[in-house]
């Protein structure tokens, strides 16, 4: 009898942000074990398992017809579930009905309990649709499972299941390049921030502190922003830059690179609204720099402020650019080093199959 082929579904970096770099995490230590990766992206590995889509143009539609019958999907995309596109809802739940493969839908989005009531009656419907055809849920914290389970009343499995991974090897060993070692030449000291210029990913407030501390302090603070690049609204970011030459702002930045530059850092802000786990949190961890994060899923080993809390922030800022909170990050690392190796066996038998 022939095995079930086994898929794993989702965007790829570049363009980056946490469900890009779960992906390729979790296809880098299962590509061996006869996974198959469909993904979106702009630069996907070579191999014979690995097929490119084009999601927005209805790309999956040739690769499920080829190679979706009686396959088992483990999705991490959105525009089903999370953001329900009006056109791909049906086609996907057409094909799933004559392939008869097994959907489990991955929900990484920690703003979708907020904003499920703000959804039209068309979007609630599709999301109504698709939720009904789903074999099983994973989400990655509990408040997604408690809304999956409660308000929204779905009768399949729910696992919740958090989506820190290992870091693939050499990856905190690659070299930093010159480009970005005299990005931190440039000031005293560097707070970095990662995300997109859309106001849940907090940037605005990330400038606002660290302008207050300038002021404050007279020190030549500059702030780095990572941008993911996955979404934009061009007049919040010039409402950011607006007359703050000391923000740099980087795009399309290798995972790799990200992970340096955080080794150069001084302190990591992450102020958004929505956090789903919050990997990049726990990358700055493991690379020996202080987290200062908007309230979210995880917090251990962190200094937290309320989204919106510039007072806070500002007060968090100085405290880590004058070395608080260094003594436990190293504690904190191996922690989380250890969570992700025992993630990693759970998310290999979740594309297995196992229970």
């Amino acid at each position: 009898m022939e095995s079930q082929r086994l898929v794993l579904l989702g965007p790829y970096p570049p363009p980056q942000g946490g469900v890009a770099t779960f992906t390729s995490a979790l296809f880098e230590f299962t590509k061996d074990n006869g996974i198959e990766l469909w993904a979106a992206g702009d630069d996907l590995p070579k191999g014979p398992n690995v097929w490119a889509i084009k999601y927005r143009r209805l790309g999956l539609i040739p690769i499920l017809l080829r190679r979706g019958y009686k396959a088992r999907i483990v999705d991490s995309f959105y525009f089903l579930v999370e953001y329900p596109h009006y056109l791909m809802v049906p086609v996907w739940l057409l094909f799933k009905l004559v392939l008869r493969f097994d959907w489990i839908k991955v929900v990484h989005d920690g703003s979708l309990p907020a904003r499920y009531e703000g959804f039209t009656p068309l979007r609630k419907a599709l999301f109504k649709l698709s939720v009904g055809r789903v074999h099983e849920f994973v989400a990655v914290n509990g408040d997604i499972s408690r809304f999956l389970k409660n308000t929204v009343g779905v009768r399949q499995s729910v696992r919740t299941m958090n989506a820190l991974l290992p870091l693939p090897a050499g990856e905190l060993a690659a070299a930093t390049p010159k480009s970005i070692e005299v990005l931190f030449e440039r000031h005293d000291k560097v707070v970095i921030s990662t995300g997109v210029f859309i106001e849940s990913y907090g940037f605005a407030h990330a400038a606002m502190g660290v302008e207050r501390v300038r002021r404050d302090t007279g020190q030549d603070i500059g702030l780095l922003l990572i941008d993911g690049g996955f979404a934009r609204d061009e007049a919040y970011r010039s409402e950011v830059l607006r007359g703050r030459e000391w923000i740099t702002v980087l795009e399309k930045v290798p995972h790799s690179h990200v992970l340096q530059i955080f080794r150069r850092g001084d302190v990591f802000v992450r102020g958004f609204r929505y956090e789903g786990y919050g990997l990049s949190r726990i990358e700055a961890v493991w690379c020996g720099i202080p987290v200062i994060a908007a309230m979210g899923e995880e917090s251990r080993g962190m200094l937290l402020y309320e989204f919106g809390d510039i007072d806070t922030l500002t007060k968090l800022l100085k405290e880590a650019l004058a070395g608080s909170n260094k003594e436990n990050i190293a504690s904190w690392g191996a922690v989380f080093q250890r969570q992700a190796e025992e993630n990693l066996e759970r998310w290999k038998e979740i594309l297995q199959g196992q229970s």
